[in-house]
């Protein structure tokens, strides 16, 4: 069992910054692929970067040399860089651990799925 808290989340002015945090409470080594999700008011949960344990990385056209996702092993979180922030970025970001990302960066897929419960960006123009 592996729980994932995401933090980091806030308003903030186009243009501006944030870095998503995602704490497991265990080690995320043997977790094969972790993501970053969005849903935004009246639109579907959508992938915006996922990370292999390899390292190898997936953006949604929309955040690509804008976001950066990293993960550091050893304090077992996944950050989300986000830059040059637009109002269409507001949305529910979600972290997730497991399959459903595993599947979305095309690499075989084992063990459970583990969700956090969100955090809420708010970009203004």
């Amino acid at each position: 069992q592996v729980q994932v808290v995401e933090s980091g989340g806030g308003l903030v002015q186009a243009g501006g910054s944030l870095r998503l945090s995602c704490a497991a409470s265990r080690s995320i080594f043997s977790i094969n692929a972790m993501g970053w999700y969005r849903q935004a008011p009246g639109k579907q949960r959508e992938l915006v970067a996922g990370i292999t344990s390899g390292g190898p990385t997936k953006y949604v056209d929309s955040v690509k040399g804008r976001f950066t996702i990293s993960r550091d092993n050893a304090k077992h979180t996944v950050y989300l860089q986000m830059n040059s922030l637009k109002p269409e970025d507001t949305a529910h970001y979600y972290c997730n651990a497991g399959p459903t990302t595993a599947r979305a960066m095309g690499i075989i897929p084992y063990g459970m799925d583990y969700w956090g419960k969100g955090t809420l960006v708010t970009v203004s123009s």
